[in-house]
C-alpha cells in the first residue's frame, strides 16, 4: 500500500513543464474585434477564429522572444507588427506563455507579454 501511494505522489508531482520540447506561445485577443487568422511567427503558426477576450490553443515553437511577428486578419481589414531584428534579445526558455494581442485607436497592433 506504501509503495502504491508514492508511486501515485510522484505521479502527481510532474509538472506541464516538465516534458517540453519547445517553447509554448497562445495568443489573448484583447481587442473588441474577432481575428479571423492570426499569424504568430511563421506561417504554419497560425490560430483561427479568435473571439474578443479568448485564448487560442498553445503552438510549439522551436525559438520565440517576447515579441514577435504578428499579421491578422479582422473583417476586411490587415494588422501588421513587424519587429525589425531580435539583436539583444535573448530566446525564450522553454514554458508557458501568452501574447496578449489587441489593436490600438490608430490601427496598431499591440503585444503583451505574458509568463503562464
Amino acid at each position: 500500500m506504501l509503495t502504491i501511494s508514492v508511486f501515485v505522489f510522484l505521479i502527481g508531482c510532474t509538472d506541464r513543464d516538465d516534458e517540453l520540447e519547445g517553447v509554448q506561445i497562445r495568443v489573448k485577443n484583447v481587442s473588441s474585434l474577432v481575428y479571423e487568422t492570426i499569424q504568430v511567427g511563421g506561417e504554419e503558426m497560425v490560430h483561427e477564429n479568435l473571439s474578443p477576450d479568448s485564448f487560442s490553443d498553445y503552438l510549439e515553437y522551436e525559438t520565440a522572444y517576447t515579441y514577435n511577428y504578428i499579421n491578422i486578419s479582422a473583417g476586411e481589414e490587415t494588422y501588421v507588427l513587424q519587429p525589425i531584428d531580435y539583436v539583444g534579445e535573448a530566446p525564450l526558455p522553454f514554458g508557458f506563455y501568452t501574447y496578449e494581442v489587441g489593436i490600438d485607436d490608430e490601427g496598431n497592433v499591440t503585444l503583451v507579454f505574458v509568463v503562464d
